[in-house]
């Protein structure tokens, strides 16, 4: 996981009411100096439901996805777990999601492209990766901790599948007391993606068509998973 030596302030840009299909939430607009060569300025959205300061409030850390969020790609599952959080913020009536442009993991569309080219050929997502020179995963979430900091969140119930985010967020600070699943149903286009998530990043995937949901985790020491749904068949 790569990495960002910050060389500037987290500073808030704008903050504007958004109104969504799950409900009326706030949006505030971040951005922060590094001294990344590639990356002068990295930007991310915080998009806040109700009162944070109470407890540990859900929390999806969701990084940019053009493909599947704008372009309806079934090659990933990105844009149905964007659904998943939001919709699951909505009915507690509280939470946030963090959106960072880190399209593709990390390494930007063009080069996720790339990768998707290879995928085509043979390799599976994290082989494409290595082959483009990048790691399998390329994304930092120092700016994520930073803005919880800034939001006055300590602690927080985690909307994810990848441990490695829990893990990040400890080690910033941020007591996580809770990972909390967030799968959609696997399609035949991104059942490969989701399996070489699962035995080659060490994601916590039933990888079974289900119902894609999320079930609230609590009172269960930190890192602890609950899956969503019951499973109908095995694909």
């Amino acid at each position: 996981m790569k990495r960002v030596a910050q060389t500037g302030t987290l500073r808030r840009v704008a903050t504007a009411r958004m109104p969504t299909r799950w409900g009326v939430f706030q949006t505030i607009g971040f951005e922060r100096e590094t001294s990344d060569e590639s990356r002068r300025v990295e930007t991310a959205l915080a998009i806040l439901l109700g009162d944070l300061t109470e407890g540990a409030p859900l929390l999806r850390i969701h990084s940019q996805c053009f493909t599947g969020e704008v372009l309806g790609s079934l090659r990933c599952d990105c844009g149905e777990q964007l659904e998943i959080a939001m919709r699951a913020i909505a009915e507690e009536g509280r939470g946030l999601v963090i959106y960072e442009h880190q399209e593709g993991r990390g390494i930007g569309l063009m080069a996720k492209l790339q990768a998707y080219a290879l995928q085509d050929e043979g390799l599976d997502t994290v082989e494409a990766n290595h082959a483009l020179g990048f790691e399998a995963d390329y994304r930092d979430f120092s700016l994520s901790a930073a803005i919880l900091r800034e939001l006055g969140v300590g602690q927080v119930r985690l909307l994810t599948n990848n441990p490695e985010k829990a893990r990040a967020l400890r080690d910033a600070g941020v007591e996580v007391v809770a990972q909390v699943a967030c799968e959609a149903a696997p399609n035949p286009h991104s059942l490969d993606y989701l399996r070489a998530k699962k035995v080659k990043m060490g994601h916590t995937l039933s990888l079974v068509r289900h119902e894609s949901t999320v079930i609230e985790v609590t009172h269960l020491p930190a890192g602890a998973v609950l899956f969503a749904a019951a499973a109908e068949r095995l694909l």
